[in-house]
């Protein structure tokens, strides 16, 4: 396991005969390995990509910006550790991470206390409601997630439901907020089972929600590969229902890991990064998700993912801020941060304000439905 990763490597030899050139210093602690590592993975890969690509054009006015970025593996406590020593040891004045909400929660406590500015990748509402000054974030939260499926279940005539969700943060936290929202859309949860994320077979809380009478769809809020498994074992019960998947699965890796024969008719809300050529050509994230897109696959080789649209947000959200504070001083980046209006990302427009750390509305998200193990359009 990796536990310290660093794009900026330093070089001591050149060091010693080269004047050392002014840096902005920015920290990140992802889950590069572990349970959430198709998380992880494409959010580092996308930082490391775009602070290179940034420095090669010359960094912030002459400024570059060195990534000092550590591995939690998805571990809170580590994620505890890691921020503290990018604070104390590292000095950044910035802090771009928590793949998870555990790991989010664990450095946002330490990045508040010290008032440095963090932006989470993490997608539970309690991340930023209530605000917290220096705390932001790029992913829709849960609560979100929960509302655009139920508009969707709602034009399609669903008034009854079964929900089987995990019990890890993420999964517990959206079966929580979708059962507060659940009455605003008319939804009545009849069955509500769970599975711990290790679980290797959620068969018998399917087979008791097939059992339930009544139930017109199935939602598993969930992340990582519990999710996966619940597919599996959906098509292989031969459930004939509508059945809805977490933003917290958006990528092709759920649909591999699931089988293309499982995913089929999946519906999720998810981003403009999945559907980047089904994009109308006037829509406002169009050129910006094509350009992230073809950088991502092109230096990787691999699939672009949601979630490395996260951290591709985070940064532009931080690099603007910095940008247009001309200082990269912590509360001048918190408060020009705070101050983001109309900027287009991969995950949707963003304007931040005092009251509003997400900066997203729920036309953010798109409605999407798997067909031939490929990602369409709903909506």
């Amino acid at each position: 396991m990796r536990n310290l990763l660093t794009t900026a490597a330093t070089a001591a030899l050149v060091a010693l005969a080269v004047p050392a050139l002014a840096e902005i210093r920015i920290g990140a602690s992802l889950s590069a390995t572990g349970p959430a590592a198709f998380l992880g993975d494409p959010e580092l890969r996308t930082l490391e990509m775009l602070v290179a690509d940034l420095n090669a054009k010359g960094g912030i006015d002459g400024e570059k910006i060195k990534l000092v970025a550590y591995d939690d593996g998805g571990d809170p406590n580590k994620a505890r550790t890691f921020a503290t020593r990018l604070i104390e040891d590292d000095e950044v004045v910035a802090i771009i991470g928590g793949t998870t909400t555990g790991t989010t929660m664990s450095i946002l406590a330490v990045a508040e206390e010290a008032k440095i500015p963090f932006i989470s990748l993490a997608g539970a509402i309690d991340i930023i409601d209530p605000v917290k000054p220096f705390t932001f974030k790029t992913p829709h939260t849960d609560r979100m997630a929960c509302q655009k499926i139920f508009e969707d279940m709602r034009k399609r005539g669903i008034g009854r439901i079964g929900m089987i969700s995990g019990t890890d943060g993420f999964g517990a936290s959206m079966q929580a907020q979708c059962k507060k929202v659940a009455p605003d859309y008319g939804i009545e949860i009849v069955a509500d089972e769970t599975y711990d994320p290790r679980d290797a077979d959620m068969t018998a809380q399917l087979t008791k929600i097939k059992g339930t009478a009544g139930v017109q769809a199935v939602l598993n809020p969930g992340f990582g590969q519990g999710p996966a498994i619940v597919t599996r074992n959906y098509w292989q019960l031969a459930i004939d229902l509508p059945f809805y998947q977490s933003h917290g699965v958006a990528s092709d890796g759920f649909i591999q890991l699931a089988g293309i024969e499982a995913v089929e008719g999946v519906r999720l809300p998810g981003t403009a990064l999945l559907v980047a050529d089904l994009l109308a050509a006037d829509d406002p994230q169009k050129p910006l998700v094509d350009a992230y897109k073809a950088m991502f696959e092109s230096k990787t080789g691999t699939p672009v993912s949601t979630f490395g649209g996260y951290a591709h947000d985070a940064f532009l959200i931080m690099t603007d801020a910095i940008t247009r504070a001309g200082s990269a001083e912590p509360a001048a980046i918190r408060d020009a941060i705070e101050a983001t209006a109309g900027l287009a990302g991969t995950t949707g427009v963003y304007t931040f304000s005092p009251e509003d750390h997400l900066g997203l509305d729920l036309s953010a998200f798109r409605m999407l439905e798997i067909r031939g193990g490929t990602w369409t359009l709903v909506e």
